[in-house]
């Protein structure tokens, strides 16, 4: 049954997806990493798992009422209305951020990671043979996708529509990035820049009255494979979702010793101090479609401690564990 909120409680959600879509758009931060510090991971994964067979007979037998009450539909149009509106609003400016501050930006999200680690190994209870098993696997596939090279660009729509079932496994795996993911498979700048700043451009024309953009055979061919990458999530995260609310159901304790270990091996990911290598053919750097290098992978290194730089790195890293722990401690206070 839906729960019946408030003003303030919806527009927490809003901004809660927020948060998580800005997170799956920095390639090595995880939206599920997000929305498990923020509390509601699970009634996301459940949420999604209410579309079925089930929700499609109440859908076309006319009673939505029914059909929104079923699959929670306020709470997953607030949440993802929040994280698609991210994309043309906080994401920018990290974008900025990350191109004028990026070692701050990273140690900021660096911080928060470690963060989420302890929040959640606080809580976890008794650890047993199993779970130290599971939490070792986390931590080496989480340094193994840190090390791996990526694949070239690849704009077939079935390979788009792989992508969009990988890359949206950063909203339902904490600790997993659907961005560096996408990086891997050489399809980040085509998904996320390119196709996004395209279809941003056509809805501008459209608002201003200029329906021409709509023959632009090269927009339309982005706008295609801009559609067939979100189907390819929508349908990632139903089956994705179903299966981690199995085992979530059945090995809980299991999957979360998982779920820290790969948000402790993805840490790599995220390491402040590393030097961006950019890809290149023969020499020459190769560009987007909007003249930018494009990120082919990082080399990670340790600081000079007697930079004031490290020192101010140092500074943000605290401050992202902060925001964790300012977070888990009001979270104390809402349930007491």
């Amino acid at each position: 049954m839906q729960e019946q909120r408030t003003f303030l409680q919806k527009a927490k959600l809003f901004f809660k997806g927020l948060a998580m879509g800005a997170a799956n758009k920095v390639p090595g931060v995880s939206g599920g990493t997000v929305s498990y510090v923020l509390g509601f991971y699970e009634d996301l994964i459940y949420s999604f798992q209410k579309i079925n067979l089930k929700a499609f007979k109440l859908l076309f037998s006319g009673n939505i009422k029914r059909f929104i009450q079923y699959t929670n539909a306020q709470f997953i149009l607030l949440v993802m209305g929040g994280s698609i509106f991210s994309y043309f609003s906080v994401s920018l400016l990290l974008d900025y951020l990350l191109k004028h501050y990026e070692l701050f930006v990273w140690s900021w999200f660096f911080g928060m990671i470690v963060g989420s680690i302890y929040y959640l190994g606080k809580d976890f209870g008794k650890w047993n043979r199993t779970c130290f098993i599971a939490l070792i696997i986390g931590i080496t596939l989480g340094l193994a996708i840190s090390f791996l090279k990526p694949a070239k660009e690849n704009d077939n729509l079935w390979f788009v529509f792989l992508c969009g079932i990988i890359g949206v496994s950063g909203m339902t795996l904490p600790g997993l990035s659907g961005s560096f993911i996408l990086i891997l498979l050489g399809n980040y700048v085509l998904l996320l820049v390119d196709s996004v700043n395209v279809l941003l451009t056509v809805i501008t024309n459209l608002f201003i009255g200029n329906f021409e953009v709509l023959s632009d055979a090269v927009k339309i061919k982005y706008l295609k494979i801009l559609g067939v990458f979100t189907a390819g999530s929508v349908f990632g995260l139903v089956s994705i979702s179903h299966l981690l609310g199995y085992v979530l159901s059945k090995y809980n304790k299991i999957v979360n010793a998982l779920i820290i270990g790969f948000i402790t091996g993805s840490l790599g990911i995220v390491w402040p101090w590393k030097e961006t290598i950019y890809l290149k053919e023969n020499t020459v750097f190769l560009l987007d479609k909007k003249g930018n290098k494009i990120v082919e992978n990082y080399n990670r290194f340790l600081p000079d401690l007697f930079e004031t730089e490290t020192f101010l790195a140092i500074f943000y890293i605290a401050l992202g564990l902060g925001v964790v722990l300012i977070i888990d401690y009001y979270g104390k206070k809402r349930r007491k």
